[in-house]
């Protein structure tokens, strides 16, 4: 009797620390469970492929080499740019939990609707929650018009 509690015990100890581990608890900016994989993405926007980026609230879906598990979404705003990740921030990652524009003007998690407003990222009113999509930094050079997205 005392091994198999032993045993009984041991096992739903496992499963509590298993919940825990993969648990989809909230950090400062994505779930827990949000990938991390390095960015790196250099583009040349005197290219046609990358001519909407050269215009206020042109925006792209980015999936070269290096661009995330999903890739991004790169939104020119003014003089300066907005590059989210497509992996939803508030959801852990699956087949429906891509983040894509809609009527270029928002970006929609096609699992639950939420949606946050392009130029920005702000949750829009009714959103399942209040973090923005992941942002990267970047560095544009005006000169030569290559816009670097890293992380």
């Amino acid at each position: 009797m005392k091994k198999t509690f032993s045993i009984l015990s041991i096992f739903i100890l496992l499963i509590f620390s298993n919940l825990s581990v993969n648990s989809c608890g909230s950090r400062e900016d994505t779930v827990s469970c949000f990938p991390n994989n390095p960015i790196n993405v250099t583009l040349n926007l005197n290219l046609p492929a990358y001519n909407a980026l050269n215009y206020d609230n042109g925006w792209l879906y980015i999936n070269e080499q290096q661009s995330g598990t999903r890739g991004l979404i790169v939104v020119r705003a003014g003089d300066s740019f907005k590059v989210y990740d497509r992996n939803a921030p508030h959801l852990c990652p699956d087949n429906n939990t891509t983040l894509e524009v809609k009527d270029n003007i928002a970006i929609l998690c096609p699992k639950d609707n939420t949606k946050w407003i392009l130029r920005t990222g702000q949750p829009e009113s009714g959103a399942k929650t209040s973090l923005p999509p992941k942002t990267y930094p970047y560095h544009y050079d005006i000169t030569t018009k290559v816009l670097n997205i890293y992380y």
